[in-house]
């Protein structure tokens, strides 16, 4: 009887913060596979820019005309729509 608090705290922090989290990782692994050339993404950075070249791990990204950076792929944080930037 006395371990059935802990337990239910347990489950309680399961369903809180740990279930949301994996959530979440799980929707952004799927973001970063589904990512393709000419998708204008923000970067962890806030930089915004349209995808010229993709690696394994790394992306180049137009940031302006003949400005081009590379950076990993888990950097990026959102993918815009197109048309977004101009």
């Amino acid at each position: 009887m006395s371990m059935l608090p802990l337990v239910l705290m347990f489950v309680v922090l399961y369903f809180v913060m740990i279930r949301p989290q994996m959530k979440k990782q799980k929707e952004h692994r799927a973001m970063i596979d589904a990512l393709a050339k000419g998708d204008e993404v923000v970067t962890a950075g806030g930089m915004l820019g349209k995808v010229t070249r993709m690696g394994d791990g790394y992306l180049s990204i137009e940031l302006a005309a003949g400005v081009e950076v590379q950076i990993q792929r888990s950097a990026v944080v959102q993918v815009l729509p197109k048309g977004t930037m101009k």
